[in-house]
């Protein structure tokens, strides 16, 4: 069990997400690091869908009720037992009653993963917090001081202390950064957009506005108003950029609508939802670059794959 002490400003459970209820309106939600989701998982030997808790803006402290294994990722920028600094990226081993603290110092979204994954009741498949729908996750809602949140069964039998100190290499991580390079398919509406409006899209710098959430990023740059606006509301996919009349772009995140009916100049690569949910919003900047298809699918694999160089203490490379 865990014992919520310092909720933070913005904690919830989280999975990889809700999918396959989209036709009906009904959000993915889940991470918005992806990535880091599956390396807290992966650290503790769970299942790369196993829930978690993500610490978003600010940092937070919870108790461990038993011993446990704990591991913390995304952009956090310490951890600490009973007051210990630790690793991040790291499995640590956790003894009952130990108290587990996460500073956020400049980043935005950080994952703190339990061996047996948080188990929350299960709304339609996920434990996924859809916080404007309030449901899934804890009780719909953010994290508050005093939370007990109970943790499953073992995924085997595997002793903590074996798998404590496994740790993905600082080379493996991603580069997070307030200024991010992310690389795009364009379309599927780009006949909507002049060529100089793309040309201006992918070489200028947008800054990410402070009123960006888990739904999606608004970006301040120049202008790639549409030259119309009869679009036909249609699936929303993860990264999506889509554009109102007022050519602002928005990148659609974790929370984002089921359909949107703005031409979309371009669909960020899935590789690159790391870097995007991790530059902070009134202080990151963002560029653009276009890639093909293919291309931005090799990234993906290539970034799942780098899970396999998890390390356990004195281990070479330890292929999971």
């Amino acid at each position: 069990m865990l014992i919520v002490e310092r909720p933070g400003l913005l904690t919830t459970v989280q999975d990889l997400g809700r999918y396959g209820h989209e036709r009906f309106g009904v959000p993915a939600s889940g991470a918005m690091d992806p990535f880091a989701l599956r390396a807290a998982n992966a650290l503790v030997g769970n299942p790369a869908a196993a829930a978690v808790l993500e610490f978003g803006f600010e940092g937070g402290a919870l108790t461990l009720a038993d011993d446990g294994l704990v591991a913390v990722t995304g952009s956090a920028s310490a951890v600490r037992v009973n007051g210990r600094a630790r690793p991040l990226w790291t499995a640590l081993y956790v003894r009952a009653r130990q108290t587990v603290e996460i500073d956020l110092a400049s980043g935005v979204w950080a994952y703190l993963a339990v061996r047996g994954g948080v188990d929350a009741p299960p709304v339609l498949g996920s434990r996924a917090t859809y916080l404007r729908g309030g449901f899934g996750g804890w009780h719909g809602r953010a994290l508050r001081a005093g939370d007990r949140l109970p943790t499953g069964p073992r995924p085997d039998a595997r002793p903590l202390l074996d798998l404590a100190g496994r740790t993905l290499p600082t080379e493996h991580r991603p580069a997070y950064a307030e200024r991010a390079v992310v690389e795009v398919v364009l379309g599927p509406q780009i006949e909507y957009f002049t060529d100089e409006a793309v040309a201006a899209f992918l070489s200028a710098e947008y800054a990410v506005l402070a009123d960006s959430d888990r739904m999606g990023y608004r970006l301040s740059g120049p202008s790639v108003a549409p030259l119309r606006a009869d679009l036909i509301s249609e699936a929303m996919p993860l990264g999506a950029i889509q554009v109102p009349a007022g050519g602002g772009p928005i990148v659609m995140l974790a929370d984002r609508p089921t359909t949107g009916g703005y031409p979309k100049i371009a669909t960020a690569a899935r590789a690159d939802a790391p870097l995007i949910a991790q530059c902070p919003p009134g202080a990151g900047r963002l560029r653009f670059r276009a890639v093909t298809v293919a291309a931005a699918q090799a990234r993906y694999r290539a970034q799942v794959a780098r899970l396999k160089y998890i390390q356990g203490p004195g281990e070479a490379e330890t292929f999971i």
